[in-house]
């Protein structure tokens, strides 16, 4: 709260100390129809950018034996944080991951005859999802 919420008050401040009904009123909710009452679900807007963010599946011997574990590796930028992978994720494949880790790939070094030069650098986000789900990209490699 601010100072400038204390002196002056907004009309919704009012509308929200308006007083509740009883639990035996008619109209009210028991205990029972609290629990019985279908919770909202949060439906996710699909979004075209997500792909953006995950590059490409990293499609590895090492990456194949984690899908058994419900672990799936991406090839992420080397700007990007958990919590937009998680966003993305959820948006591109529908699934809410349990726990997100990254791994930063340093480039190697390599030589082309006389000239040098070095592979590019990159970030892998490993995500684990919950025992039931399971991401239909890694089907049949």
């Amino acid at each position: 709260m601010g100072i400038f919420s204390k002196i002056f008050k907004s009309k919704d401040d009012d509308a929200e100390k308006t007083v509740k009904p009883a639990a035996n009123a008619p109209g009210a909710l028991t205990a029972d129809a609290k629990k019985a009452a279908p919770a909202a679900k949060v439906q996710v807007k699909p979004d075209p950018n997500a792909f953006r963010y995950l590059s490409m599946p990293l499609v590895t011997e090492k990456a194949t034996d984690l899908a058994m574990f419900n672990k799936y590796c991406f090839i992420v930028p080397k700007s990007v944080n958990k919590s937009e992978v998680l966003k993305k994720v959820i948006n591109a494949y529908g699934v809410k991951p349990i726990k997100i880790n990254f791994v930063q790939k340093a480039g190697k070094l390599v030589r082309y005859g006389r000239r040098f030069g070095e592979t590019k650098a990159y970030k892998k986000a490993i995500v684990t999802l919950k025992a039931g789900d399971k991401i239909e990209l890694y089907e049949g490699v």
